[in-house]
């Protein structure tokens, strides 16, 4: 027989208990709530249903039979592609082909090449495509706005060399040269640093603003750095970064699919310029850090635009100056009240849009800052500027507890160099005027473009963020990945995401950008000439969304393609 005692005793715990944990219950519920409200829709806001939808994706092609008719072109149409297809195909092999022996032979051996081939068109038209179209992966040299390849072919770069060159080629080439002698004396001697490194601190603390700095071999490892150091010296766990936006691709920021990794349950991805983003950040008190990539005010919320993933015309590309400074001031003002700290990822855009970054263009500072790429002149490099308190990697009370980062070639004697070229050619006259009239430079010349383009009445347009651009298509097409490879034809060279990004340098001339426009123009007569605008009667991009929606359902189900149902 129980105890009474024991009985009243637990018919008051349970509610007192209850009573008790109600008010936990309701936080978790509400956080979860406030969480969920601030995730992007899409799939780039719920990375674990972009991971099952990656792995769920079939992959199918196209067979020849149906390649140039999937818009239910009548049989001149596709008989006009067929042939644009082969003539393209048969110029750009012509031109180049010491160029493609040698990207044909190193492409077994060089994985990151396999790679970028796979990916340069829409998987389904992969097959059939690069049967008939190569272009190679090789160059022996450049001259001022162009590159060459192994054949004497000359491009107008703009494929930025992944945001390296703000300058053009011949800047870097001396940023190399002046570093090499000024590290020569010294040599490969690690550890200890250069005399030149003292002069670089002390530009880079008074270009970003900030107390300090550290050095690494990669942009990557910079981020890395900046969001251990924000974790040691809050005590907190949780970062913050924004659906669709880079920030190197180690495991907590490049969560999703391209990560072999599950999701961390400590890296939360929220919605750009959006209010419930900014209470989550308000009413949580364990985030450590939030992580902007500025380069994502061109596409809040979307991974930056690629041609293999260019399925219609409906590529989703703008900029607001004013809008986004409005968000990094909301940013800014909520981690500052919160103690979070303010991390401006600026490896890639770094230096492009003015020589104090995206916090001078901006007019926002940041905590942390990591910069990369064109920093060193043109060598390898990742650096951390930071507010003292935040830089910090160990604690005067806790001697074993320490915030470790080391790497064998920080501060490597010639980068060092390298970068304290670069940093003395900031001073000088030229470069200050390309950074004084930037602005209003690339705006005329984007209008320029367009009013080409329009008057040449072709259905393209571009868009741009200083000196970075998209290409948008005003016509619904499932071929408009292919504009990149007539670009090529006209002497256009673009990195391997295709015109979805396009990188000129800052000392692109007035000359240089008149020849441009003009094979760009070119390059789209030539598309539209090969019949791949042409559109049937109420083609819109929605419906060709539903037909590749078909057409995977179909190849998941095994069942053959029929591009006209």
């Amino acid at each position: 027989m129980s105890d009474p005692s024991i009985t009243i005793v637990t018919s008051l715990a349970l509610p007192l208990a209850s009573a008790a944990l109600a008010p936990v219950l309701w936080r978790r519920v509400r956080q979860r709530l406030e969480l969920s409200l601030a995730k992007h829709p899409g799939l780039g806001g719920h990375l674990r249903w972009a991971r099952r939808f990656a792995r769920w994706l079939p992959g199918y092609s196209h067979a020849e039979a149906r390649f140039y008719d999937l818009d239910q072109a009548p049989e001149a149409v596709a008989t006009q592609r067929k042939a644009a297809l082969a003539r393209l195909g048969e110029t750009l092999t012509t031109r180049s082909p010491k160029t493609l022996d040698f990207t044909s032979q190193a492409r077994p051996l060089i994985s990151d090449m396999q790679f970028i081939s796979r990916y340069r068109v829409p998987f389904q038209f992969r097959e059939v495509f690069s049967g008939k179209v190569q272009i190679g992966s090789f160059l022996k040299a450049s001259e001022g706005a162009q590159l060459i390849d192994l054949d004497g072919n000359s491009f107008f770069d703009v494929t930025g060399s992944y945001g390296v060159n703000v300058f053009g080629q011949a800047f870097y080439r001396e940023c190399m040269d002046r570093g090499a002698n000024i590290g020569r004396d010294l040599g490969v001697v690690l550890g200890s640093y250069h005399p030149c490194v003292l002069d670089n601190v002390q530009r880079l603390c008074a270009i970003s603003g900030k107390d300090e700095v550290s050095f690494h071999m990669s942009g990557t490892e910079a981020v890395m750095q900046a969001v251990r150091l924000a974790r040691y010296n809050t005590s907190r766990r949780k970062i913050v970064r924004f659906a669709g936006a880079y920030h190197g691709w180690w495991d907590d920021v490049q969560p999703g699919p391209g990560n072999p990794m599950p999701p961390a349950s400590d890296t939360l991805t929220l919605r750009e310029r959006h209010p419930a983003t900014l209470r989550v950040l308000e009413r949580r008190n364990d985030i450590a850090c939030v992580l902007v990539n500025p380069i994502q005010a061109m596409h809040p919320n979307r991974a930056a635009p690629a041609d293999s993933t260019l399925l219609d015309g409906g590529r989703q590309v703008a900029f607001d100056r004013e809008a986004t400074r409005q968000w990094l001031l909301q940013l800014r003002e909520v981690c500052t009240r919160k103690g979070i700290v303010l991390i401006f990822d600026e490896v890639f855009l770094g230096f492009r849009l003015a020589a104090g970054g995206a916090q001078a263009w901006f007019g926002v500072q940041a905590d942390l800052v990591t910069y990369g790429k064109t920093l060193a002149g043109g060598l390898p490099i990742g650096v951390v500027c930071g507010k003292a308190r935040y830089m910090k990697r160990y604690r005067d009370d806790l001697p074993g507890d320490v915030c470790f980062a080391r790497g064998t070639f920080n501060a490597h004697p010639y980068v060092m160099g390298s970068m304290n070229a670069f940093l003395h050619r900031l001073d000088d006259d030229d470069i200050k005027t390309l950074y004084a009239t930037a602005d209003a430079t690339w705006e005329g010349r984007l209008d320029q473009l367009n009013a080409q383009l329009k008057a040449a009445n072709m259905p393209v347009r571009v868009v741009g963020m200083a000196t970075v651009w998209s290409v948008l298509f005003d016509t619904p097409s499932r071929y408009n990945w292919l504009f990149q490879f007539y670009l090529r034809e006209q002497g256009i060279a673009l990195s391997w995401v295709g015109s979805g990004r396009m990188i000129f340098t800052l000392g692109f001339s007035d000359a240089d950008f008149a020849t441009f426009c003009d094979r760009f123009t070119e390059a789209a007569r030539q598309m539209q000439a090969g019949g791949w605008w042409w559109t049937a009667a109420g083609q819109t991009n929605k419906a060709i969304q539903r037909q590749v929606l078909r057409e995977v359902v179909r190849a998941r189900l095994g069942l053959a393609q029929d591009a006209r149902a």
